[in-house]
């Protein structure tokens, strides 16, 4: 059974590394302090189609994924500009499909750099798609992603994961130790 969107100790997170061509997708399961895998996979689109047509393609695989796997977070990695400007573009488009979904099911949806994915993951922000995949395989063992964009979208989900539990850690501090003021508070 799906763990539900609001059992703060136990929690099913999506990850999505997006892509025009693939967009890939990965399930965990966030039991206490344990990452457990789930599912990994990409969405593709046909390359031969109309840019709106593609988008289609992904829109509905997405909702596939959250219809089969019911998260209860998602993750997306921010888009990096690269030197080609179209390809920024079209990667843009990809990546609006892959907050969308999450977004329009009512989902809490989390964004996170490409480098700040790889240091969560693999502890260095300049890792290749090697490391990051050779780390994903660790960190959920019997995990083995067929494609580079599946273990990309699992380091997604890790990532998430490890910075939700802190920042739940800051949401719920010590009994009046390092509680914020409000600011009305504050400003009198």
């Amino acid at each position: 059974m799906a763990p539900g969107p609001l059992d703060l100790d136990r929690v099913r997170l999506l990850g999505i590394d997006p892509g025009l061509r693939h967009t890939g997708w990965g399930v965990v399961d966030v039991v206490g302090n344990r990452l457990i895998h789930v599912a990994d996979g990409t969405v593709s689109s046909n390359e031969r189609l109309p840019l709106a047509e593609r988008l289609v393609e992904l829109y509905r695989g997405l909702v596939a994924v959250l219809d089969e796997f019911a998260p209860g977070e998602a993750a997306v990695e921010e888009t990096f500009v690269n030197k080609n400007p179209a390809s920024t573009l079209k990667l843009g488009v990809a990546r609006g499909i892959a907050l969308l979904v999450p977004a329009e099911r009512g989902l809490a949806v989390h964004e996170y750099s490409a480098n700040l994915i790889k240091k969560s993951v693999v502890g260095a922000g300049h890792a290749d798609k090697d490391q990051v995949a050779m780390m994903v395989r660790r960190l959920l063992p019997g995990c083995l992603p067929d494609r580079s964009d599946a273990a990309d979208a699992l380091a997604v989900a890790i990532c998430h994961a490890h910075h939700r539990s802190t920042q739940r850690a800051w949401l719920k501090p010590a009994a009046g130790i390092g509680q914020r003021v409000p600011a009305a508070r504050a400003a009198s």
